[in-house]
């Protein structure tokens, strides 16, 4: 074998094993990526549930004081019965109409001194107010993984390894939530 076969072969060589230890790369870290996302759904979850367990205890508690307000208590029972089935959407839509009709069930709580000084719906909204954290927590990790594993299969090099991977969507704050709160004195 002449020389200059032996260093075409040679950097043939280096050209095959550099595709091959770069497309690995791509393949894992992608799949590394996906597999983020889908944990960081998975304590999404975890804390919806921990909320859905959390709001009859509160629903109780003020039901106790509000007997007349029924339809605020019909409105969480749906947007609760929602939130622990159906597809991600669908549950984080849920999701959403809870967080707004608790907001109103705390409104109508402070119509109600007794209720809201007592130690039970105190311990309750406390709760309830660091699971709202950890959900907002969760949902921004949630949606810095999409971003990362979006930007790996829709850059170069990492979109030639992609395999026609769809994009993942960004978990958004629904419109009518997006308006600033009007306080009237």
């Amino acid at each position: 074998m002449s020389l200059v076969g032996w260093l075409v072969g040679g950097l043939v060589g280096i050209v095959v094993l550099a595709v091959v230890v770069l497309f690995v790369y791509y393949y894992n870290r992608i799949r590394i990526l996906f597999n983020r996302i889908e944990e960081a759904w998975a304590q999404i979850d975890v804390q919806l549930k921990k909320r859905y367990d959390l709001v009859p205890n509160l629903v109780e508690t003020v039901k106790g004081y509000a007997k007349h307000e029924k339809e605020i208590f019909e409105k969480v029972s749906e947007a609760r019965a929602g939130m622990i089935s159906g597809s991600r959407e669908d549950r984080i839509k849920s999701s959403n109409q809870l967080t707004s009709t608790l907001k109103t069930l705390f409104a109508v709580a402070e119509n109600y001194p007794v209720l809201k000084a007592g130690d039970n719906f105190k311990l309750l909204q406390e709760q309830l107010e660091g699971i709202e954290n950890k959900i907002a927590y969760s949902r921004q990790y949630y949606n810095s993984s999409v971003l990362s594993y979006n930007n790996v299969i829709t850059t170069i090099p990492g979109t030639w390894f992609a395999g026609g991977r769809a994009k993942h969507a960004f978990l958004t704050v629904p419109e009518e939530e997006r308006s600033a709160v009007k306080v009237k004195f």
